[in-house]
């Protein structure tokens, strides 16, 4: 007999919110038997083992502890062999099945609650993190809010996107640790990974994260529709063509989705996008990265680190040409140390498939034609607005220029009253923050709150290795600009924390306003550079001078002593570099 224990840290408590099963029932390995509610979030309690119910120990109510005994599982023949059927299917095909707080079509059509004329005062189309984070202030704010999702909320930054591969950035960290364990004086044998493992745990961290959102929407009474919506006019969502939702307000909310190129053979079976390059069961030998940008350079780290030979063909003369000069010409020069080819000023005319089912890029540069093979093609050309379900001229909605995105105001107000759009699919910006803001900003209009969106301050992340953290404006675009600026740098190579974990690539630079003194941009490449872009988000937002933040005391040793430095620096005063 199996026992089913819950796991939880020692110090958490949980309370049993719903039970999928009951005693005598046939249950598969990583089938959900019960739903615990716990102070951060809901999570799925699933089989770990398959077999028959032979007691549940609890009941819907009961408050639980670590290492509770939940149920007794009788494991058999025939449930052993519906196990071996589950594991060929995916963790998120598997749970979330009854998610708190949705509603399917179905189960709407059959209360019959909306076509018996229930009005919603907001109604969002889209649940990723402009939508849901949308719904969720809305809904502390007082408002009975609706919100549509044809897949599972999270939208593409925590499915397919910003977590998973985040997932996997962690994973290559400790297996490069691992690599190099002797520099830090310990001695490991037989070191090896196993891809199919790391996929496991990247979906069991999204799914974790996705089960939060069900339980947040839930605790906020926001009524979610799972399926297809179509907008037919400002105040009327239609999902699926058979349940219509009326509000006083809409915010659209759809995203975006992959960007291609019309290159011959982009086509071809092997040429995947990024969220088929999330699920890749085996890696390649080889691949070639079709696009230098965030996406590709992101995966390109990650597929190195674990043997793949990558080759990145870029169009422009730099890969991630959003950042500062320096920083690109860095990143460039630390990939190619790290065995990734590199190749920049390049067009791609073709992709042909070989007879050994290998594959051929064909690319222009210099006026040269030259070929690079692999087994693999990766498209990571950006991302484009989803307009699905949105027909513009129909509607009389205005879009931006050459027709990408809708067009809207600082309050996230469209071209129709009533009617908002955030996230993507405004192509203002392409940053799951930037959606999430924009949502809340939105709302806020919308229940009577003047408030405008503010661009100056979006911090960037980018999970290379080291990472690149970006936020205001660069050195040679405040030139551009008009700005007389002076810089401060500081090199992670002379940062304490930094060296004691073994990361001393990389450097800050702090561009300041030369009259004023004041933070204008920012850039870092090295280690904790996502996480040390907060401090100087605050700085630009709050105007803060060079001075300011240089007189503000920094903890001994951290990364975040770079930034010290780099603001003392802009007055040539660094305390532990010279230039």
């Amino acid at each position: 007999m199996h026992e089913l224990k819950l796991k939880l840290d020692s110090s958490d408590k949980a309370k049993i919110f719903k039970m999928h099963k009951k005693e005598g029932d046939s249950v598969k390995k990583d089938e959900a038997i019960f739903e615990i509610e716990t102070d951060k979030n809901n999570i799925q309690i699933s089989a770990d083992i398959g077999g028959i119910i032979e007691s549940i120990n609890v009941n819907e109510g009961d408050e639980v502890q670590a290492d509770t005994v939940l149920a007794l599982i009788n494991e058999e023949k025939e449930a052993s062999s519906d196990e071996k059927d589950s594991e060929n299917k995916t963790e998120e095909e598997m749970v979330y099945k009854e998610e708190p707080g949705s509603k399917t079509v179905e189960e709407v059509k059959t209360s019959g609650k909306i076509n018996e004329g229930g009005k919603f005062d907001i109604a969002i189309l889209g649940a990723g993190p402009g939508g849901y984070v949308a719904a969720i202030k809305a809904a502390q704010l007082g408002a009975k809010v609706a919100l549509v999702e044809k897949d599972k909320p999270g939208g593409t930054c925590l499915n397919r996107g910003c977590i998973p591969t985040k997932a996997l950035v962690r994973s290559a960290e400790v297996y490069r640790i691992l690599n190099g364990a002797e520099q830090y004086g310990c001695s490991i044998d037989g070191i090896s990974f196993d891809w199919k493992k790391i996929q496991k745990r990247k979906d069991r961290v999204v799914n974790k994260l996705v089960g939060g959102i069900y339980h947040l929407l839930d605790s906020d009474n926001i009524e979610l529709f799972n399926g297809k919506g179509t907008l037919v006019s400002p105040d009327t969502i239609e999902i699926e063509d058979n349940i219509t939702l009326n509000a006083d307000n809409i915010i659209i909310a759809t995203g975006s989705e992959s960007a291609s190129l019309p290159i011959e053979g982009a086509d071809l079976p092997g040429v995947i996008d990024s969220r088929m390059a999330l699920e890749l069961k085996e890696l390649p030998e080889k691949m070639v990265i079709i696009g230098g940008g965030v996406i590709g350079l992101e995966f390109a780290f990650i597929f190195a680190a674990f043997g793949v030979e990558v080759t990145v063909v870029e169009y422009l003369d730099c890969v991630v040409n959003i950042c500062d000069t320096e920083i690109c010409q860095e990143i460039t020069r630390i990939g190619r140390e790290k065995g990734i080819r590199i190749i920049t000023g390049a067009r791609v005319n073709k992709i042909s498939r070989g007879m050994d089912d290998s594959y051929s890029v064909s690319f222009e540069k210099n006026g040269n034609e030259e070929f690079v093979s692999a087994d693999q093609i990766l498209m990571a050309v950006g991302r484009k607005p989803l307009l699905t379900g949105i027909d513009a001229d129909k509607l009389g909605l205005e879009l931006n220029e050459r027709g990408q995105g809708i067009k809207v105001n600082e309050k996230m107000e469209t071209s129709m009253p009533g009617l908002y759009a955030i996230g993507d699919v405004t192509n203002k910006i392409q940053l799951a923050h930037v959606a999430s803001h924009q949502g809340i900003v939105a709302v806020k209009n919308i229940m009577g709150e003047e408030c405008e969106m503010d661009y100056n301050a979006v911090p960037s992340a980018i999970f290379t290795d080291p990472e690149i953290g970006e936020v205001g404006i660069c050195e040679e675009q405040a030139k551009k600009d008009g700005f007389e600026v002076n810089t401060g740098r500081f090199p992670f190579a002379a940062n304490g924390k930094a060296l004691t974990v073994g990361s001393g690539e990389g450097f800050i630079k702090i561009v300041t306003e030369k009259e004023t003194n004041r933070i204008i941009g920012a850039s870092i490449i090295g280690v904790h550079a996502t996480d040390l872009l907060a401090e100087l988000t605050l700085a630009i937002k709050n105007k803060l001078s060079a001075e300011e933040v240089a007189e503000t005391i920094h903890a001994h040793p951290t990364t975040a002593e770079v930034i010290h430095e780099a603001a003392l620096d802009v007055g040539g005063r660094a305390l532990h570099y010279k230039r």
